[in-house]
């Protein structure tokens, strides 16, 4: 489940908690500086809130935009927050997308080529900071000359995750993450029709296709998720694909088969998710706080299948 603001410090923990009673994995966190998607806290002090607040949930960002923050100083926060939460950090990382956050605060927005090659390199500097000993480094964008990353992690090392909709991003995932999160194509800088076409199941095998074949022989291939952006549990099906896929120029049949959503009756919404799971091998789901309550009984029944 992802939280991004409360009104207080304590509906911030009461948040946490509850999602944590309600049976959910995970708790993550956007990241974005600019206003179009709502205020958001930052990610690393808030899930460090919510660790204290809890004591079982795992603790996510989903995702970190790669360009906000060096990876040395990223590698001691993440590493920081999995001391203070006994081992319970997923970073997520993503090469940035948002064009309002380029634009509002002065950063270049590079082409996705060269931000996508840099979060690779970012991805090599925080795990080597994360293991024993110095770590030296010198790549196209950072350059770490025998720095001792300290603290060190609780987890050995602590699950990465990279999240993206288009292929460069998801070949660097498939090959180096041990999360794939997949969310919408999003090079035009917004969620838009355009970036709905890539959210259909068509879309989604060839995603597959591209992250299978970066993978390749991994021993242990990696974990697959998706961001779940249309949400209306317990609706009837066709008021909810109308209203909340017909905007992004999806036709229903389009919006019921696709893995970013999840609408009608419980049982519906099992079996679906249940489908994406044997289709695209698909293991959990990322949902917004406002379907909390409403998810909560389908997270109790997938808990025993």
């Amino acid at each position: 489940m992802q939280l991004r603001t409360a009104e207080s410090a304590g509906e911030w923990a009461g948040w946490a908690r509850r999602a944590e009673d309600a049976g959910y994995a995970v708790l993550s966190t956007p990241d974005h500086l600019a206003g179009p998607l709502g205020e958001q806290f930052s990610p690393l002090p808030a899930l460090a809130a919510a660790a204290d607040a809890t004591s079982r949930i795992r603790l996510g960002t989903w995702v970190l935009g790669n360009d906000f923050r060096h990876p040395a100083v990223l590698a001691k926060e993440a590493a920081t927050l999995d001391w203070l939460s006994g081992g319970r950090l997923e970073l997520g990382l993503g090469a940035g997308w948002m064009t309002e956050d380029y634009a509002g605060t002065g950063i270049p927005r590079d082409p996705p080529a060269t931000r996508i090659r840099r979060l690779a390199e970012a991805v090599e500097v925080i795990r080597g900071l994360w293991g024993p000993g110095e770590f030296h480094f010198e790549g196209e964008h950072y350059r770490i000359r025998g720095l001792d990353g300290r603290p060190k992690p609780v987890q050995s090392p602590p699950p990465v995750q990279i999240g993206g909709g288009g292929e460069r991003i998801l070949r660097l995932a498939g090959g180096a993450a041990d999360t794939v999160g997949l969310v919408m194509r999003l090079t035009g800088g917004a969620r838009d029709a355009a970036a709905a076409r890539t959210a259909t199941a068509a879309a989604t095998d060839a995603k597959l296709a591209w992250i299978r074949d970066a993978a390749g022989a991994r021993r242990e291939p990696p974990e697959l998720n998706a961001r779940v952006l249309l949400c209306a549990v317990g609706e009837p099906l066709s008021t909810a694909a109308e209203r909340l896929g017909r905007p992004l120029g999806l036709e229903e049949s389009e919006i019921l088969a696709s893995p970013h959503a999840c609408l009608g009756e419980v049982g519906r919404v099992c079996d679906h998710l249940s489908a994406c799971r044997e289709r695209w091998g698909l293991t959990y789901f990322v949902v917004s706080a406002d379907s909390l309550e409403s998810f909560a009984p389908v997270v109790a029944q997938l808990a025993g299948r």
